[in-house]
């Protein structure tokens, strides 16, 4: 089985559970964050919602600068949940596109390398790159997702098992 193939499920999973925590951003809680030293929550949704995109980086490019010229990207912020839906969706699309093209194993293993104004921050082989920077990444912060919104009593989804709001999954 190549080695997309069996990223693909995995992928659509995590991206369909992550859809449901979306789904729950109250819209007049998007200023709301638990810390001044914590990304406000719609903040956090809208960079939950590029990851999957990022896909695209990791096949197409060998390095990616976050900070060219000493200027960091500025990626769109979702101003309600229907944009942050809207634009999670077009990256789920993308992303899911760019693994399934992504068939060649031998490019799965090339290192990929991400800089912030021409200074590597890490370079690792693309197979990594998907795990940790794409996959895991967003769980992550999916799960701290989960947090502010228990934090503003919306019932949090049912993730790897059961939640204290549903008892299904």
């Amino acid at each position: 089985m190549p080695i997309n193939q069996s990223f693909l499920p995995e992928f659509d999973r995590e991206m369909a559970t992550t859809r449901k925590f979306l789904e729950r951003v109250p819209e007049d809680k998007f200023d709301w964050a638990p810390h001044p030293k914590s990304m406000k929550m719609g903040d956090l949704a809208s960079h939950l919602t590029h990851m999957p995109g990022w896909l695209v980086n990791t096949f197409s490019q060998d390095v990616l600068d976050v900070a060219p010229g000493g200027k960091s990207m500025e990626l769109p912020k979702g101003k309600n949940r229907q944009e942050l839906l809207a634009m999670f969706d077009k990256s789920v699309a993308a992303g899911r596109a760019a693994l399934a093209a992504a068939t060649d194993d031998a490019q799965w293993m090339k290192p990929w390398t991400l800089q912030a104004n021409g200074q590597t921050m890490f370079s690792m082989p693309r197979i990594a790159v998907v795990r940790a920077f794409v996959l895991s990444h967003s769980i992550h912060h999916r799960a701290q997702l989960g947090v502010y919104l228990r934090l503003n009593n919306v019932p949090v989804p049912a993730t790897y098992g059961p939640s204290a709001d549903e008892q299904k999954f």
